[in-house]
């Protein structure tokens, strides 16, 4: 299932932009108290650090993505998620804009 709204959330209107603009997100918080942010890849190769794990969510596009220590690539697409370890990064590989849904853990 592609998540596609998300109600009742505190949203920062500020865009997060990392690498030159190549990846763009917006951070936001729950009525929990989770937070998450939602965002797109344009077409790149990246690398990303985590402080906290993180769970990526495809909900447009597609994406290949290399975890920390390991050599090979896995895919993501649409309503497909991976887990990144905190502490930890991984490299990600975009062809076409990647919409994602980032849930901290």
């Amino acid at each position: 299932m592609i998540t596609e709204s998300i109600d009742g959330v505190r949203l920062s209107t500020k865009a997060n932009v990392y690498f030159d603009g190549k990846c763009v997100s917006h951070s936001y918080q729950l009525a929990d108290g989770t937070k998450q942010s939602v965002g797109v890849v344009l077409a790149a190769t990246l690398t990303f650090g985590t402080a906290a794990a993180e769970i990526m969510e495809c909900v447009a596009g597609a994406c290949e993505y290399k975890l920390d220590g390991s050599d090979a690539w896995q895919k993501s697409g649409p309503g497909e998620k991976f887990s990144v370890p905190a502490n930890s990064k991984f490299d990600i590989r975009v062809a076409e804009a990647y919409h994602y849904i980032c849930h901290y853990a």
